[in-house]
């Protein structure tokens, strides 16, 4: 393989092009170059190799003796370049990159995939789990789901679900709470990143101003579960974070109220880029997910 950093591979091209189609003004059409060009190309790759490839007669282009055994091998190895570089453009229309918060991914997301295979068994997903905004325009990430207001800039937001939270804590830690007063009494877990803080349930339950007794900060919600479900305090959640918990009877919704955050789940696509069709199925299979689960019966269960 090292005799190939000797010889530039646009020579070879030349070569190859020329070899294959007869002529240099042949193979300069192809390769979208002048005449002159492929005839410089093609001379030096003849100086490369040490010896003629063609015989210029009248009637264009012949291999010498040992120009056939030359072509014969590049013809086959471009040939092998082509398949691969087809392969890639298969695997690159076949496959959709989806940027998700790592929360979402990791407890809403991934456990549904396989529906997403049954529905599209050709179409693969990689998902790149960041709670970054992706760069849509100039990166490989085809779509990214993100919570917010919809309001990003430079992008195309379509809203899939509200956000609503809701008091998740363990059995045990439920059996203190008699009223939604008594969270004054038990420590409330705290996830460093939220957006959002405990007013948005404290005000609709006509508690503005409760003051909570402040528990253990975690840099990641999935930690504030486990907190929870380890029976360290209360934590506001929310749907798509701890219905598994709910429905494993890790966690219950000691009181009813559900109440909406202004907060909501978005696809989020480039807003210069052309919707490729994998784009939508991902995305109408993604909104019957969300559909079905709002849907579903996996409301907390109250104590």
């Amino acid at each position: 393989m090292k005799e190939l950093n000797q010889l530039p591979l646009n020579g070879l091209r030349a070569v190859e092009a020329a070899g294959r189609l007869g002529s240099l003004t042949a193979a300069a059409g192809e390769l979208g170059v002048s005449l002159g060009a492929v005839s410089q190309q093609v001379l030096k790759a003849e100086a490369q190799l040490g010896q003629p490839v063609f015989f210029r007669a009248p009637k264009g282009l012949q291999p010498t003796p040992f120009g056939s055994q030359v072509l014969t091998h590049l013809s086959a190895g471009f040939r092998h370049l082509a398949a691969a570089a087809a392969l890639g453009r298969a695997a690159a229309v076949n496959t959709l990159t989806v940027s998700v918060p790592p929360v979402l991914a990791a407890k809403w997301l991934v456990p549904r995939l396989s529906r997403f295979t049954e529905r599209a068994p050709d179409l693969k997903l990689r998902i790149d789990a960041s709670p970054d905004l992706a760069d849509l325009d100039h990166s490989d990430i085809d779509v990214a789901i993100r919570i917010g207001k919809g309001d990003w800039p430079g992008v195309k937001a379509a809203h899939l679900i509200d956000q609503v939270v809701f008091p998740v804590c363990s059995p045990a830690v439920a059996g203190t709470l008699a009223k939604p007063e008594d969270l004054a009494k038990v420590p409330v877990l705290q996830d460093h990143g939220s957006m959002f803080t405990w007013e948005a349930w404290l005000a609709p339950e006509g508690l503005s101003g409760l003051t909570l007794t402040e528990g253990s900060v975690y840099s990641d919600a999935s930690l504030c579960l486990q907190a929870a479900i380890a029976g360290q305090g209360i934590l506001l959640a929310w749907p798509t974070l701890a219905a598994y918990a709910i429905a494993d009877g890790q966690l219950v919704a000691p009181f009813p109220g559900r109440h909406k955050t202004g907060l909501a789940y978005w696809l989020v696509t480039s807003a210069q880029r052309r919707t490729p069709d994998k784009l939508k199925v991902f995305e109408a299979w993604l909104r019957a997910e969300f559909e079905a689960f709002a849907e579903a019966d996996e409301k907390p269960a109250v104590k």
